[in-house]
């Protein structure tokens, strides 16, 4: 058998082996037709070539059958290019203009091939040999130059499902043009180019089977079994590995000397050895089927629609979040519960479980117990069934015992957060699934990080509640020691003037008033413990009357303040004592920072549509410095074991909450001035500060 014939021979069954694959997955989709037809007549040609000697066939029938293989190829390229015209900036008249263009060159291409058979004595010699190798020679450059167009076009999703087919394509058409240019320099065709043209078109088959597998608009899907890809790689890596092994031995034989024959022997005898290891190893095979499954099979899971339903699940439900992280996952593998274990300390507890049994006794997961230990330097999804089978497949992973106990257990999928453990899940069997594939692990494993992440956020919100009850709670005991700390200071007050005043009337009237004060405060503070919230429903407030009331109240202190209203009623919506407090701690502190004949004032007036309330001292004052890095800073104060640091801060926080702002301006010996600003409301005959109707 000559190697012209084997050439054509092999192009011919790889491309009716391509047919064959098209025709069955075809599903009446134009391209699918062209791209049958392509295969069909390039399978036709290179028949009729392998035929053209051995059974004497007219050259004329290899011709058309390359004329319709060209052609073909051509319009599967320009079918493509039309589709992607509204997708990209490529007119679809261009194509059209293309599509006429190759009818009318494959008309004339025809007409000169029929000339040729049935008149060529009729014809000049030029005609016979130049122009059909013209005619190919634009055919495999129209081929190049839709090939270019099509790449370019295509956005980089869509290169990924046709580079195959523009590499196996473009290898054809640049080796015709090779061989047409080459043949029209010389005015005949290279023989051995002619011989090699089956082998160089045979090798565009895998890659244009390739790209018809991964553009699911072209056929309803090119199944090829993985066992028999598989098998027949195993079978090529092995007749590799044999032909290095056997040129080595030769090189031993030939330059071992006297004991080139027993090194050779011996040589061959390892290497058969290792390659029989190679092909038992469970190891190795397992990789090589993920190799394949990888990079030659198309993806068993629509990406985008599994991550979606995973996002949905793991966000929504009525059931704790570890319990959503585990149905999310299990979902993905068709499984109906699982078990969750997260990490507290230096330990795994079970955080939640879905549709399975934990099992009893809960066992203790310390974080050198052997399958944490393979979870987290393998990061492996450990399918417990292959385990069973093949336990060498896991390493030198050693189950404990407690798994054993868990009923149904099926998969055991690491929680990674970043390079650390966070927990695992324990996936139940599924009733659908009884293995699972490489693909089906990297699912798993991806969507497993996701769920560690949501798990981590989730404790971490969860810690951030409680720290914010904690700092609640602690805040209002902060608060209520303050108050307590001014009655306590009001008591004793009393104490150290009852001595001396205690057959004073108007001093025994007062003390009745003060003790009536703070039974009054000490009666809401206790509510506001049984509450945990401070205050109570806020009211419309007169603020001169609530001004004229605190400067009253501390009108017994020196100075005394000196109140200044503005002529209208102004009102302002609050708690009556919390901002009865905020304005008797600034009056207080006013009177503290200034001496006995120094000056306290307090103002009250419009601006637009806020009330400002000012107090003004001519004490010490204090620097920008205090102001900026003390003065709201709670805990610090100034006042040694009599101060709690925190009136001023109390007092801006409970202003901003009900919109109003606290502002200051001091320098050093020239005294303090503080402005509260606050929205003001119609009055309405409210100012009493009893609640209003919000119906």
């Amino acid at each position: 058998m000559s190697i012209e014939l084997l050439s054509h021979l092999g192009a011919a069954a790889a491309y009716g082996l391509l047919t064959l694959l098209l025709a069955v997955s075809w599903h009446r989709r134009r391209i699918t037709l062209l791209l049958t037809l392509a295969a069909g007549f390039t399978a036709l040609w290179a028949l009729t070539v392998a035929g053209t000697r051995p059974l004497s066939l007219p050259l004329v029938l290899a011709q058309l059958a390359e004329l319709g293989r060209d052609l073909f190829w051509c319009l599967v390229l320009v079918r493509i290019l039309r589709q992607r015209a509204t997708a990209s900036e490529l007119p679809t008249r261009r194509c059209d203009r293309w599509q006429g263009e190759l009818l009318a060159l494959a008309a004339a291409d025809l007409l000169l091939l029929l000339a040729s058979a049935f008149a060529a004595d009729a014809l000049p010699a030029w005609m016979l040999v130049e122009a059909p190798l013209v005619g190919w020679l634009i055919f495999s450059l129209a081929g190049l130059l839709l090939i270019e167009q099509l790449y370019r076009n295509a956005d980089p999703h869509e290169r990924w499902a046709l580079k195959h087919l523009c590499l196996g394509l473009g290898s054809l058409f640049a080796f015709d043009f090779y061989l047409y240019s080459e043949a029209l320099l010389f005015k005949q065709i290279d023989l051995e180019l002619w011989q090699a043209r089956g082998f160089v078109d045979a090798l565009a088959v895998p890659l244009i089977a390739v790209s018809a597998a991964r553009n699911e608009s072209w056929t309803r899907g090119i199944h090829v079994s993985r066992q028999v890809v598989f098998h027949s790689l195993t079978l090529l890596l092995a007749g590799a590995y044999l032909l290095v092994m056997a040129s080595a031995g030769y090189f031993i034989r030939r330059y071992g000397g006297s004991w080139g024959g027993v090194l050779q022997a011996a040589f061959f005898m390892a290497a058969a050895l290792l390659l029989l290891i190679l092909l038992f190893s469970d190891t190795l095979r397992a990789r090589i089927r993920v190799l394949l499954s990888k990079h030659f099979f198309s993806h068993k899971y629509d990406y985008r629609q599994e991550w979606a339903r995973f996002t949905r699940t793991l966000a929504q439900g009525e059931e704790p979040v570890p319990e959503r992280a585990v149905r999310a996952v299990a979902a993905l593998v068709d499984s109906r519960g699982g078990l969750v274990w997260m990490k507290r300390g230096e330990r795994f507890e079970l955080a939640g479980q879905w549709g399975m049994d934990a099992p009893d006794p809960l066992p203790v997961i310390e974080a050198e117990d052997p399958l944490v230990r393979f979870l987290e330097e393998s990061g492996w999804v450990v399918d417990l069934t292959e385990y069973s089978a093949t336990p060498s497949l896991y390493q030198e992973l050693r189950l404990p015992a407690w798994i054993e106990g868990i009923p149904h257990a099926w998969l055991v999928v690491p929680l990674a957060l970043g390079e650390a453990l966070k927990g695992f899940l324990i996936i139940r069997h599924s009733l659908a699934r009884s293995k699972i594939n490489w693909e089906d692990r990297d699912l798993l494993k991806m969507a497993a990080r996701q769920a560690a992440a949501h798990l981590a956020q989730h404790e971490a919100d969860q810690a951030l509640v409680q720290a914010r009850q904690f700092e609640a709670f602690n805040r209002l005991s902060a608060y209520i020691v303050h108050d307590l700390k001014n009655i306590l200071a009001q008591q004793s007050l009393i104490v150290s003037n009852a001595e001396k005043h205690k057959h004073n009337p108007a001093f025994v009237d007062d003390v009745i008033d003060t003790v009536r004060n703070s039974v009054e405060r000490m009666t809401r503070l206790m509510e506001q413990m049984r509450s945990g919230m401070r205050g109570s429903r806020p009211a419309v407030l007169d603020l001169g009357r609530l001004l004229q009331e605190v400067a009253q109240r501390r009108a017994a202190h020196r100075p005394p303040p000196r109140l200044e209203t503005a002529g209208e009623p102004l009102c302002a919506e609050a708690d009556r004592e919390q901002l009865a407090t905020v304005f008797g701690h600034l009056v207080q502190n006013a009177q503290e920072a200034t001496p006995d004949d120094g000056r306290v004032t307090l103002r009250l007036f419009r601006e637009g549509e806020r009330a400002i309330i000012e107090v003004e001292d001519t004490g010490v004052g204090m620097d920008a410095a205090f102001i900026k890095e003390r003065l709201f800073k709670p805990f610090d104060s100034t006042k040694g074991l009599t101060g709690m640091g925190i009136g001023v801060f109390e007092s801006r926080e409970y202003l901003r909450a009900i919109g109003g702002e606290l502002q200051v301006r001091s320098m050093p010996g020239k005294g303090t001035l503080f402005r509260v600003l606050l929205p003001l409301r119609p009055c309405g005959g409210e100012e009493t500060g009893e609640p209003r109707n919000e119906e």
